[in-house]
């Protein structure tokens, strides 16, 4: 015997909404559910099977047209598995990919806020962690003010803002002149 389940239910036991539901109906995703004479739709389990599959897909990030490939894989026993581990792996190498931009992201925030952390008046800000745990470890734990200017101006210019001369040619060219106000 099929259960008659309905929307609602059906959308609560995968875990998406009513309108996901009939949208997923509307694209051809689901099969169309049979009516009652009121017009009421009714699903089977294998519907729910079927929306929970679908659900678990775009949870794995998949876009609704490799979501589409996936459901005909999975209706035709006869494809081969290796099309859907293509379509797998290379989902993989996308979330690689954000992972890694995620990462750099990070490290770069975290440098921004030791950054001011350290140049607040006084410290950190009362809610900020404090310098000695300051999450990237590339930044100096309690930098002046001065560096961290220093560290967003250009080689050639000084804390103020003006040019600094030429390196010396004596001594290999090591040393800078600096003003000193």
């Amino acid at each position: 015997m099929n259960a008659k389940l309905s929307i609602g239910l059906v959308a609560r036991r995968t875990g998406v909404t009513v309108p996901t539901v009939r949208y997923y109906e509307e694209i051809g995703l689901l099969p169309p559910a049979s009516r009652t004479e009121s017009g009421q739709r009714h699903y089977g389990e294998a519907t729910v099977r079927r929306l929970a599959f679908i659900r678990r897909c775009r949870d794995f990030g998949f876009p609704l047209e490799q979501v589409r490939e996936l459901v005909a894989l999975v209706d035709d026993p006869e494809r081969p598995c290796a099309e859907a581990r293509a379509l797998a792996a290379s989902r993989l190498e996308d979330v690689r990919r954000k992972l890694d931009e995620l990462k750099a992201l990070e490290t770069s925030l975290a440098a921004f806020v030791c950054g001011c952390d350290a140049a607040c008046v006084g410290g950190p800000a009362v809610d900020a962690p404090s310098s000695r745990t300051c999450p990237c470890p590339h930044v100096p734990l309690r930098p002046t003010r001065r560096a961290v200017v220093r560290r967003a101006l250009p080689r050639t210019m000084d804390v103020s803002g003006r040019d600094l001369p030429e390196p010396s040619s004596e001594g290999h060219g090591l040393h800078r002149h600096r003003h000193r106000h």
